[in-house]
């Protein structure tokens, strides 16, 4: 026992290695290190290349993030990349929107005395018919102001978007549109509003009484006729910026405007037709603008052709 228990010992004093790794090591070097002392030095030398490998890996991982930066910024988004960034903005306009209708629940209430006044001075008198209607149209108006005021909001973010694809003269010609359709979308309200619904009530209202009976309109059935008619001649002075827009990415041509002229003549005295009150003056009233619209529209695509050939001919 006490042979086992000093052979340790032994070889702590004279550094020998333990059993069955003599055989693995070689001889001592020059300078008095053991076989042993190799395999610590072996030890130490990976410990220290440890330390230095862990900054190489950080190193490497930041510029992993900078290229993906990078390409990022250069528009090399992958398709996860581009859903995420629709969703954002999808959720800018949404709040926008919300907000901006909670907000106009404060003075939709203005907004509709506004537009019943405009039927009062015709004689027209108006009624609810369910408890709940005023609140109803207070909702319809606050709604359709929000979406008025938001919509260069929107119109941003889909520029935003669109942006990093798009070269110069596209973004031009994409900024150029926004603006001519919001400017477009204001003049058909404002025709409307100014030229249209004055004749319409003035002439409905001249019916009615021909017929002798009093006229006590719902007031959900009056609101909702005049936004609708907003609605209609917001998106029918858009005619030009729509035209020009398929022209330039060939969907149409400009010579296929000039050949159906006679018949989008025939085409828009049917819409005035269906949209206005049966009698002529009110159709030619529609008509004309329309009409002036769609030259415009021809005039237009003209000039953005002829100013295309020469850049497509020094490509």
């Amino acid at each position: 026992m006490r042979k086992n228990v000093k052979a340790p010992k032994t070889r702590e004093k004279t550094n020998e290695p333990p059993d069955g790794v003599s055989g693995r090591t070689g001889t001592p070097s020059s300078d008095g290190a053991g076989p042993g002392s190799g395999t610590g030095a072996g030890r130490t030398d990976e410990a220290s290349a440890a330390p230095a490998a862990a900054p190489a890996a950080g190193k490497s991982a930041d510029a992993v993030s900078a290229e993906s930066d990078k390409a990022e910024a250069s528009g090399s988004m992958g398709l996860s990349d581009h859903l995420r960034e629709l969703r954002n903005r999808l959720l800018i306009c949404l709040a926008a929107l919300l907000l901006c209708m909670g907000a106009g629940l404060l003075f939709a209430d203005r907004v509709v005395r506004v537009l019943l006044g405009v039927g009062e001075a015709y004689g027209y008198k108006f009624v609810y018919l369910s408890p709940q209607e005023m609140l109803l149209q207070y909702v319809s108006v606050s709604f359709v102001c929000a979406v008025c005021v938001t919509l260069p909001v929107t119109l941003y973010e889909i520029w935003a978007f669109l942006r990093p694809g798009l070269r110069r003269n596209e973004r031009v010609f994409y900024i150029l549109t926004m603006l001519s359709g919001l400017v477009c979308a204001a003049l058909g309200i404002l025709f409307a509003a100014k030229a249209l619904i004055p004749f319409m009530l003035r002439f409905l209202m001249s019916l009615n009484r021909e017929s002798g009976a009093s006229a006590s309109v719902s007031v959900q059935n009056y609101v909702s006729f005049l936004l609708t008619i907003f609605v209609i001649f917001a998106v029918i002075f858009e005619l030009p910026v729509v035209t020009v827009l398929l022209t330039q990415l060939g969907i149409i041509k400009v010579e296929w405007l000039k050949r159906a002229r006679k018949i989008m003549i025939v085409v828009i005295f049917f819409v005035a037709a269906v949209i206005t009150p049966p009698d002529i003056v009110s159709q030619v009233m529609v008509a004309v603008p329309l009409l002036g619209l769609y030259e415009l529209s021809v005039l237009v695509c003209t000039l953005a052709a002829r100013l295309r050939k020469p850049r497509e001919d020094t490509e």
